[in-house]
Parts: structure tokens; sequence; C-alpha cells
């Protein structure tokens, strides 16, 4: 079977076949006449250029003649009856299937003899003699210079060494500035001068000189005030020119108008020579600076909030109140699974209500004025304290008015909270907040709040946020992320003291209540990005709670499994805010 080659690949031809090769020169007594001229060679059959064969592979034709005929695909052989008809013909081997034209070549003698004297290194042609005698084309006799007459190059000279050292004394003198080129004639022919009062609008500095031209004042331009003869109306009375005397010197006119019989009788201007100096002083002296004005749209430079619809669900309207208590109520705490709320109140009492009917399930009385009460959320200990607790359940704490830790805080301690994840606990005073290392009894970090009086303290479910309500009606947000001790965001939302923060723990959402009778719903994103700030959105002010000597809302907190809000206020009720 005949091989399959590249026409533009003859080094895979092996010549292993010496033999036939000797056998076959003797026969060859012609001469034949070799050219290497590219119009000698036999232009291919397929016309198609560089264009892939595999484009043609599902087509009956590879491709178009000269005369633009489709080139038909001849059909292929039985493989086997190929491979017999190969074993019967001795020159097989000489044979190649040429794809592009879609024929069968043959190698001849001549080429071969070729080919192996290109492998060999030698010249193509068989009648080059590489041992050729030296012909020489030149004369020699009486030749003074044999090649040309023309003088001896520079490269041939000796350079130098004073006209180097010249040359590098006048560079560097160059470029100290002691040796300036010399100006263009034409340069030198310019006129310096301009004219002072001229127009401005050819001026050449405006072609590019200065990045923003701006072109000198025009001076006003005489009316019929300055007229020698103006019109009576323009002609002040004494008076007039008595009350210009009491005016400041910004407001009073500069020119006040007078009437000559004619033009000789006019006097000399006595401010002329002073205007012409302030003339040049405004053109000369005076800085022109344009000013960029920006034209900014204020509905722009609001921030974009995203919709109260898409923030949803968050509290909204009151769904039922619980009614028992006869003094304000001071607390409120919910139970884990949401089923059960306790309630303190001054009158001395602690509540057990239902959460979806709004019964009162039990009462203690206690004796003294209940000011906090938690449910710890260890289920194993579903017990009522005016402590706070751990959400874990393993730590609680207490603050009174009395300094009982042996941290020394730089002040009274008002309220505390512990970090929902980690054994840490944040404790306030009236104006820091310092966090604290329960394992190892060490301070993390002191914040500091910038507020008169801390009221509050709320921690996000995360622990790297946290919130402080104030005596003040302000709330400050701090980003544990961040490296400063400042706050990130200070915002003033009610007018009174904020008497609690609360923060849920499913939803993106926090709750301020103050005595303004007022609960302050907003929308609080964090995100784990920390190249991203968190979303801050005021959603709904809850109203409903009446004052009762000047306290409002006393305590709010949100339902554990959905967006429901508890308020107590100091008229003794407690409501119930559903979405």
């Amino acid at each position: 079977m005949p091989g399959v080659l590249n026409t533009s690949r003859n080094d895979g031809l092996a010549i292993d076949h010496g033999n036939e090769e000797e056998s076959d020169s003797s026969g060859l007594h012609e001469v034949v006449d070799e050219s290497d001229s590219s119009e000698d060679e036999v232009a291919p059959r397929n016309t198609i250029g560089a264009v892939p064969l595999e484009w043609y592979r599902d087509e009956k034709h590879i491709g178009y003649d000269l005369t633009g005929k489709k080139i038909k695909k001849k059909e292929r052989e039985d493989k086997l009856q190929s491979f017999l008809a190969s074993a019967d013909d001795s020159k097989n081997w000489r044979k190649f299937l040429d794809e592009y034209n879609d024929e069968e070549v043959e190698v001849t003698k001549e080429d071969m003899k070729t080919i192996n004297r290109l492998l060999e290194g030698k010249a193509p042609h068989g009648d080059f003699d590489p041992y050729a005698p030296y012909v020489d084309w030149f004369k020699w006799d009486d030749s003074k210079h044999p090649l040309s007459n023309a003088p001896e190059p520079k490269r041939r000279f000796i350079p130098s060494k004073s006209e180097s050292k010249l040359v590098k004394r006048l560079v560097l003198a160059i470029r100290k500035g002691l040796i300036k080129p010399r100006k263009d004639e034409e340069e030198e022919e310019e006129e310096s001068v301009y004219p002072l009062w001229g127009d401005d609008s050819n001026s050449t500095e405006k072609d590019g000189s200065h990045l923003s031209y701006i072109p000198a004042p025009k001076p006003k331009l005489p009316g019929y005030e300055e007229s020698f003869n103006p019109p009576p109306e323009f002609i002040p009375s004494q008076e007039e020119i008595d009350a210009y005397q009491l005016m400041y010197e910004e407001d009073r006119p500069k020119f006040i108008p007078k009437r000559f019989t004619s033009m000789r009788s006019i006097p000399a201007y006595e401010n002329a020579i002073k205007e012409c100096f302030e003339r040049c002083l405004d053109l000369y002296l005076c800085p022109r600076v344009r000013k960029k004005r920006i034209n900014i749209d204020p509905e722009s430079l609001k921030p974009k909030l995203p919709s109260r619809k898409d923030l949803k669900p968050y509290p909204v309207k009151c769904y039922l109140e619980y009614r028992g208590h006869k003094d304000t109520v001071t607390s409120v705490s919910t139970e884990v699974s949401g089923q059960w709320i306790a309630s303190g109140s001054l009158d001395g009492t602690v509540r057990i209500w239902e959460v979806e009917t709004g019964r009162c399930l039990k009462l203690w009385e206690i004796g003294e004025a209940v000011t906090y009460v938690a449910w710890n959320p260890n289920p194993e200990y579903s017990t009522v304290s005016s402590v706070e607790w751990h959400r874990r359940g393993d730590y609680f704490s207490t603050v009174k008015s009395t300094q009982t830790f042996s941290i020394k805080l730089g002040g009274l301690a008002v309220t505390s909270v512990f970090h929902p994840v980690r054994s840490h606990i944040f404790i306030s005073t009236k104006k820091t907040i310092r966090q604290y290392d329960l394992v190892k009894g060490k301070q993390i970090r002191k914040l500091d709040t910038g507020l008169k009086e801390i009221s509050s303290i709320a921690v996000h479910p995360s622990g790297d946020h946290v919130i402080v309500g104030s005596r003040e009606g302000k709330f400050c947000w701090f980003d544990m992320d961040l490296s400063t001790k400042k706050p990130y965001l200070i915002r003033q939302w009610h007018k009174k003291d904020i008497n609690n923060v609360s923060i849920h723990h499913l939803y993106p959402l926090f709750a301020t209540c103050s005595d303004d009778c007022t609960v302050q719903v907003s929308h609080g994103m964090v995100y784990s990005d920390l190249n991203q700030n968190p979303l801050i959105v005021p959603l709904e002010i809850l109203r409903g709670h009446a004052s009762s000597d000047g306290r409002g809302v006393m305590d709010c907190k949100f339902h554990p499994r959905q967006p429901w809000l508890f308020t107590a206020g100091a008229d003794s009720v407690i409501r119930l805010y559903c979405d």
C-alpha cells in the first residue's frame, strides 16, 4: 500500500535501497538541464491555498482546479487488496499519496539522487564542482588602488585625545547652562508688548499656555451719568449728596454726576491716576481662578436605601396587650421556646404570661420593686431571676449600685451583657465599655462611646457588633472587627432617654425604646465581607404606650423565633407588636 506523506517534507524517505540505485545509475546517459527558477515548477492542481483539508472531509470534492471546477475525491481501494498489490510492486516504497491534490506521486530516480546528496550535505546538482579553480576577475597590473580610488576612511585614523576632551567640556557646559543655544531670528522679531486695554478674545494666552485661562475683567462702559451734560434726573440733589456721606464706603457711589456748560469747562478727573493704578493691580496682581461649579442633584446625595417592602418581616402593629400589673412594668424576658414571657414591675410582683393567649399563668409576690427579670436559657433550670444570664446558662451576672467586681472599672457599673458565643462579658460604666475574658480574667478591649451616660448594651448574635443606648436619646454602633475604639455610627432617633436596646437572634432587626413613649425598629444587616459596611435602615416607629411620671417604654425584647417585639411601659401594660 502506498504510504501517505506530506509533499513539504522529503526527509522521511529512508534510502535503504542502495543496490537498486547502483543498477539504475548505469542506464542514465542523458544529461538533464536542471534549473533553480521558480517559473519551471509545476503549479499545484488544487487552488484552495492554505485552507485546511479537514473542511472538505464531509464533501465529495477536495477543492477546485485552475478553471474553477471541483476536484472530486478518488474512491479508496480496499486495504487488503491495496496491501496485496503493494507486496507485488517493487517500486511501492517510492510512492506516496498527495492529499492536497488527491494524487498518487512516484518519486523518480533523479529525485532520489537529489535527496541523497542533500542528506549527505552536498550540492543538489550532480555536475556542481565544489573545488573549481579560482578565477580572478580583476586586473592588478599598474593599479595603485586595486579596488577604488576613494580616500582612506575616517575609521582608520587615530582619534585625537585633545578634541575628545574639548567635546566633553562643551557638553558639560551645555548641561550646566553656561552655554545657551541661539534663538531663531523669527523668535527675536516677535513683539514682546501687547495692548493693555485691548480685546483679549484673540489673545495667544487663550490657545493653551494656561490650563484654565480667564480673561481680565472688563471695565464698565460709561453711560449717561459720566456725560458732561447728563439729564436732570441723573443729577443728585444736595440732600442726596449729604446722605452719601453717611453711607459705608463700600456702598457709597464712586462717581457723582455733574453738569458742565461746555467741554472746555470740564476739569481733570481727580481719580484718574488712582483708578489707573487699581486697574493695573487688577490686571497683574489679582489672581484669577476659575471656580469649578459642580451641579449635583440634592436627591443623589441621599444614601440609596432599600425599600421597606424588601426588608419585611418586622413588627408593625400591636397585636395583643398583657394587663395585670398595677404599677410600672420595668422588665420583660422571653422564654427560649417563645411560649411564655416573664415580667417584673414596681408593684413587687413577677408574672408569667402565655404569649398566644395573654393569660397570666403564674404570679409571685416579691414584696419589693422588681427592676429586672431574665429567663435562664438552659431548659434544665427553668427559673426566673433578676440577673443577666449567659446564652449557654453557665454564667450569670448582677449589677447593683455598689461596685462588687474585683476589677477596677474607673466608675460604677451601669449594665453588663455576655458575649453570645465566647466566654466574654461586656461591662459598662457611664461612658466606657470594657470586655473581659471570663476564663483568663483579663481585659480584652476598652470602648470609648463618647456619650454622656450609657443606659443599655446589646450584642449582635455574631458577637462582632455592639449597640449602646444612652440617657441623651442617642445610640452608637461598634464594629469589633475594626481596630478603632470609637463607634462606627452614632444616631439620635429619640428625644428622651433610651431605656433599653434589643437585637433579634434570627432576623436582622434591632429596637430601641425610650421615655418618649416610642419604640424605634430598625434593620441592621451585618455582612461577612469585611469591606462592606453594615446596612442600618430605620423601619418603623411603634407607639401606643402612655407616659406616667415622665417615663415611657421601660423595656423591649424580641421573640426568639418570630419577628415579634414585646414592650413594657410605665402605664403597667405589656404590648406585643407583630408583622
